[in-house]
């Protein structure tokens, strides 16, 4: 056990989506002090910036959810910047971390970061088997480079490091950008504004044959502290709902649940990405005692409420 009472702790991205739902269940844990660090601050990929925020914030726990992240498209428009960004940040702020003295560092990895043929469910020992798939593939394998080091950083250091794979998530407070949103908040945007203009369709990239795993932004945060408090393996596990849903069934949900009445028009021209995800989130039951426990459809009308009162205020 890695007790979070009269413990200092840094979560990085800890203003951003799941990190602030991680920071405020870190904080009812009883930690004596939870950092959340802004990149106006405390630029991550660079290492002086790095430097300065171990000094400041002089943790015994970092929790590393800080990202560059994106849909198929913004990885396909810019597929450099999500693998230097998110590489520079990892490597740096774990490397930084053991030198500075700190006795625990979680990684947030990416489901991304599986072989692009994996066979569903994904299971941990599978991560080496392929390559990941190429829409965004430098993504995932940044994220995948601190497993590789955490393992490293245990080998040579005894660092105590651990690396965790959530699947897509969802929940009120996610991103709604059309630049940089992940699937549902795309859809839950673009069936919004097709209801209220009174729009007949909606366009849906790729044939809706894929299928996607997603997990409540309240069950990832109970995961992450839960293993920051009770995982001390080289090993990465799995996170994830263990529910596979495909693409179409859940353009179909998100409709019903937004009121929008209309048509679903598939663009067959753009990529579908991965065909299946899902994960085996039986390590993370034993290992830890974690399981996800929210209901799909209802966290997506919790989602679709609180984008509707946000857009309106």
């Amino acid at each position: 056990m890695f007790s979070l009472k009269n413990t200092r702790i840094t979560v990085t991205g800890g203003a951003g989506f799941l990190g602030s739902v991680v920071t405020r269940k870190l904080r009812e844990a009883g930690p004596d002090d939870v950092f959340v660090p802004h990149s106006a601050d405390y630029d991550l990929r660079d290492v002086v910036a790095i430097r300065r925020l171990l000094l400041d914030a002089r943790p015994d726990l970092v929790i590393h959810i800080a990202a560059k992240v994106g849909g198929i498209g913004a990885n396909q428009e810019r597929p450099a910047e999500f693998f230097y960004d998110n590489l520079l940040m990892g490597t740096q702020l774990l490397h930084e971390s053991w030198r500075a003295g700190v006795s625990k560092f979680v990684s947030i990895g990416t489901v991304c970061a599986y072989p692009k043929v994996t066979p569903p469910p994904f299971r941990e020992d599978d991560l080496w088997a392929g390559y990941p798939e190429e829409t965004n593939a430098p993504y995932g394998l940044a994220k995948k480079m601190l497993l590789v080091q955490g393992q490293a950083y245990r080998q040579q250091y005894g660092f105590d490091s651990i690396f965790l794979l959530p699947v897509n998530l969802y929940g009120p407070g996610d991103n709604f950008d059309p630049a940089s949103s992940h699937v549902i908040p795309a859809l839950i945007r673009k069936c919004l504004a097709a209801r209220d203009a009174g729009d007949d369709a909606v366009v849906v990239w790729g044939d809706g044959t894929p299928t996607r795993e997603f997990l409540h932004v309240e069950d990832a945060a109970e995961a992450i502290v839960a293993a920051a408090e009770r995982y001390d393996k080289p090993a990465p596990v799995n996170i994830g709902s263990a529910h596979e849903m495909g693409i179409r069934e859940l353009v179909e949900t998100i409709a019903r649940v937004t009121r929008f009445t209309g048509r679903i028009a598939w663009d067959t021209t753009k990529p579908n990405g991965q065909m299946r995800r899902k994960l085996d989130t039986t390590r993370a039951t034993l290992e830890f005692g974690w399981t996800a426990t929210r209901d799909f459809e209802q966290g997506l009308r919790e989602t679709v409420d609180w984008y509707e009162r946000v857009r309106g205020s």
